[in-house]
């Protein structure tokens, strides 16, 4: 079994005055591909070198089936790492990168023969076994790497942003390769990037962490539709949602000059601690944009910049009324018809869909209560 636990796992580096991962509990089932996302300093990194055990675990414990590998060298954890900086020997033919831990292990010659050529037909690099890496494109490079990890059958394979070297259209068609070969095989795959965009395409589940601490663990529909909070809310999804302080009023949350309507129970929560203020968030695919002078419960925006995008297009404007030194910041995000695009300087009307709005606390960040529109069928 190659099913994961994190437990209480914390790693505090000499000298510094927090820990990098600080008790991070996530369980991870069996074959599952699972993503853990954040900016940088998160501690995404850590948490997987901590699984591989390149980085000493200060308290808790971590589980690799049901064997505690939490002081284990990484030797004997079966794990397989693949970096970001593909670490492969230059002097070395693509065969003898790939089947390299094998020899090392003590397998024959024969079998690791196989072995490598079994992973290079999956990789589509039979043609490639007697180059050396220099001769080699860096997503070449990268299914070396891959291919390396792979001859190993391990448990667990541990990918570190092994896609960040590459330019960005191989970027895309890599990640689909990697995504499509781990469920092929069927190894349970812990995967870092700061790219939430691969992080939504890639994962069965997405963690997001954020100064060491895992904020929500889940899958990639669940994170966009209902955030935990306000840093998920803003990570996941691009462009990023729209949040804004908002005052609260007997009917909805004031914007400007309009009062966005907000359901009762939602309203009934927010201001049960007597607060005055939330945050309101909403996708820009949950705005509908209309002319001046259309009726509905929505707010004016001036444009400011068009983004057109061939099969979509982002308009980017300010709050029509809103003082922006009073409330928070002002700009707003919103798809608009890839045919029919505002002109810049323009202002528009902008109406949430019923049930997409997003309620945010703002002492906490947390989410009051998330839409109640089944948002799946958008």
């Amino acid at each position: 079994m190659g099913s994961i636990s994190y437990q209480d796992a914390t790693c505090i580096y000499a000298g510094a005055e927090r820990p990098s991962v600080d008790k991070l509990n996530l369980d991870i089932p069996d074959g599952e591909f699972l993503v853990l996302v954040g900016p940088s300093g998160c501690g995404k990194s850590t948490s997987l070198r901590m699984l591989a055990g390149l980085e000493e675990v200060s308290s808790g414990m971590i589980k690799i089936g049901d064997k505690d590998v939490t002081h284990l060298p990484p030797k004997d954890r079966d794990i397989a790492m693949v970096f970001q900086n593909y670490a492969l020997y230059p002097h070395m033919t693509v065969a003898d990168n790939m089947g390299f831990a094998l020899k090392i292990a003590g397998v024959n010659k024969d079998e690791r023969a196989q072995r490598v050529r079994e992973a290079a037909r999956l990789l589509d690099l039979e043609q490639y076994l007697d180059r050396k890496p220099k001769a080699l494109s860096g997503g070449q490079r990268q299914r070396v790497a891959m291919g390396r990890a792979i001859v190993r059958s391990p448990q667990v394979f541990c990918m570190d942003e092994p896609l960040s070297n590459l330019d960005a259209k191989l970027r895309v068609s890599t990640r689909t390769q990697i995504a499509s070969l781990q469920r092929r095989l069927g190894i349970t795959t812990v995967y870092v990037t700061h790219d939430q965009v691969e992080a939504m395409t890639m994962g069965d589940r997405v963690a997001v962490l954020k100064d060491g601490l895992l904020l929500q663990c889940d899958t990639p529909r669940t994170l966009y539709d209902r955030p935990d909070n306000v840093f998920v809310a803003g990570f996941i999804g691009s462009p990023a949602m729209n949040l804004i302080d908002a005052t609260l009023t007997a009917e909805g949350a004031r914007l400007g000059a309009t009062v966005v309507p907000v359901e009762r129970s939602i309203l009934a929560k927010a201001s049960q601690g007597g607060a005055k203020e939330v945050v309101l968030g909403f996708r820009p695919e949950s705005l509908e944009v209309q002319e001046m002078g259309s009726t509905g419960a929505g707010f004016d925006v001036m444009v400011n910049v068009v983004e057109e995008l061939g099969s979509d297009a982002f308009l980017y404007g300010s709050l029509v009324g809103h003082d922006a030194d009073e409330l928070g910041a002002r700009d707003i995000i919103s798809r608009a018809d890839a045919r029919k695009v505002p002109e810049k300087g323009k202002t528009v009307h902008l109406t949430i869909r019923a049930g997409e709005a997003h309620v945010f606390d703002k002492a906490s960040g947390l989410r009051i209560a998330g839409p109640t529109a089944d948002l799946s069928k958008r």
